[in-house]
């Protein structure tokens, strides 16, 4: 086989350092466009991104060639020097360390897009938190509570 067939979709998520609400409703659009500008710099794709005043979702498709840990790296490194730079928030802003990863099939990928799409009202009903403890059991992945949200 002479090329590389792929379809690595993955649901990422991460907070605002100390889950402070930081992301304005100005802000917010004009930040989503910067993160998929930087994908595509970088030579991976955001579908969508969205999220609300603490927290991002971005739904993205990697190449085989790009770590996931790589292409978080890009997308939170360069959004926060883009931030800061341009003074976008009252205070120096920074991201939580760490982040949610979770795969994506094909089959799943307009439910998760309308889900990233839908964050203001899903947070009307459901806190950051209790969302991320909601994805790390719906998806198996084992987490100490006294750790989990930093």
């Amino acid at each position: 086989m002479s090329h590389t067939y792929s379809s690595n979709r993955i649901h990422v998520i991460f907070s605002t350092k100390n889950r402070e609400k930081t992301l304005s409703d100005d802000l917010r659009p004009n930040l989503w466009a910067y993160m998929a500008g930087i994908a595509h710099n970088q030579g991976f794709e955001t579908m969508i991104v969205g999220g609300i005043e603490d927290h991002v979702h971005a739904l993205l498709v990697l190449p085989p060639s790009l770590p996931l840990a790589k292409a978080v790296q890009f997308l939170k490194g360069s959004s926060s020097k883009w931030i800061n730079d341009n003074r976008a928030t009252d205070s120096r802003f920074a991201w939580q360390e760490g982040y949610g990863a979770f795969s994506v099939s094909s089959s799943q990928t307009s439910e998760v897009v309308r889900y990233i799409r839908e964050q203001k009202a899903h947070h009307a009903r459901k806190s950051f938190e209790e969302e991320f403890v909601a994805f790390l059991k719906k998806y198996g992945v084992e987490y100490d509570p006294a750790y989990v949200l930093g």
